[in-house]
């Protein structure tokens, strides 16, 4: 695992770190790029930013297939909280992507356990996952993979929290009765499973969850900290994120040079 404490916005650099990631990886329609995305407030400006590289022409995304890290179960697509809203709502409708290279679980399949299935065998089939996008959660949640969750875990339904379901409860009006329960979510071997994994951190609240992240133990009951047995995963923070780390920890990452800090470089340019 690796650390970058970006001054930048967070979501411009994941965003030309991501056109560089398609372009070099130069995909076709035999050999298309695999991109796992997340919804939430996190990577709006990454999205932003993306749509304005793809209007320019710096980045293609027709030879560019996507899959969603998770759905609330029971809402319509066309529902303002849904996931399928979000995704086209601030991005797909917006940049050049071809519909059937779009996937996002559906949490109003009448088999739940078969959607999901389903959903682990077309990742397969494509040949896994190029680069999966996150964020976190202040309790170190991955997706809806919330503390306990089996590290194990693949694509599946989740019994939310009370936790989760009070915290979501403000984009339903603050009614817990109207916030979904359920929801279908990658499992955390699915993201161990794609060649590299970028997580996007900010914010003083999740700092508790960065340093467990990076110098606390693996544990199921902080799902992020799997990423410490990951080949090749990055999480970038800005410093009100780092805030809980060893000062010791900071410097041992800033002095590490690797094609994370070449890009900040560039970012600065």
């Amino acid at each position: 695992m690796r650390l970058l404490i970006s001054k930048h916005n967070l979501g411009k650099w994941a965003a030309h770190y991501v056109a560089k990631k398609i372009n070099a990886f130069n995909p076709t329609a035999d050999k298309p790029f695999v991109l796992g995305l997340p919804t939430g407030s996190t990577p709006l400006d990454m999205y932003r930013e993306l749509i304005e590289l793809n209007k320019a022409g710096k980045v293609s995304f027709e030879h560019v297939v996507t899959f969603n890290m998770d759905e609330y179960c029971g809402l319509a697509e066309t529902h303002p909280e849904s996931y399928h809203y979000y995704m086209h709502h601030y991005f797909f409708d917006h940049i050049n992507i071809k519909s059937e290279n779009i996937n996002i679980l559906n949490g109003n399949a009448t088999d739940l356990d078969a959607e999901c299935e389903a959903y682990e065998a077309k990742i397969s089939a494509v040949g896994g996952i190029h680069l999966q996008l996150g964020g976190v959660g202040e309790d170190g949640h991955l997706a809806f993979n919330e503390p306990g969750s089996s590290l194990a875990s693949k694509t599946r339904s989740k019994d939310l929290n009370m936790s989760t379901v009070i915290a979501n409860s403000r984009f339903f009006d603050g009614d817990i009765n109207k916030t979904p329960r359920l929801a279908l979510t990658i499992g955390i071997d699915t993201v161990m499973q794609a060649k590299e994994v970028l997580i996007m951190v900010k914010g003083l609240a999740k700092a508790p969850a960065v340093y467990q992240a990076i110098e606390g133990s693996v544990s199921s009951m902080c799902p992020i900290t799997a990423l410490q047995y990951h080949r090749k995963a990055l999480i970038l923070c800005d410093e009100l994120a780092s805030y809980d780390l060893r000062v010791k920890t900071v410097k041992y990452f800033e002095v590490m040079q690797d094609e994370y800090t070449a890009h900040d470089a560039a970012m600065n340019a």
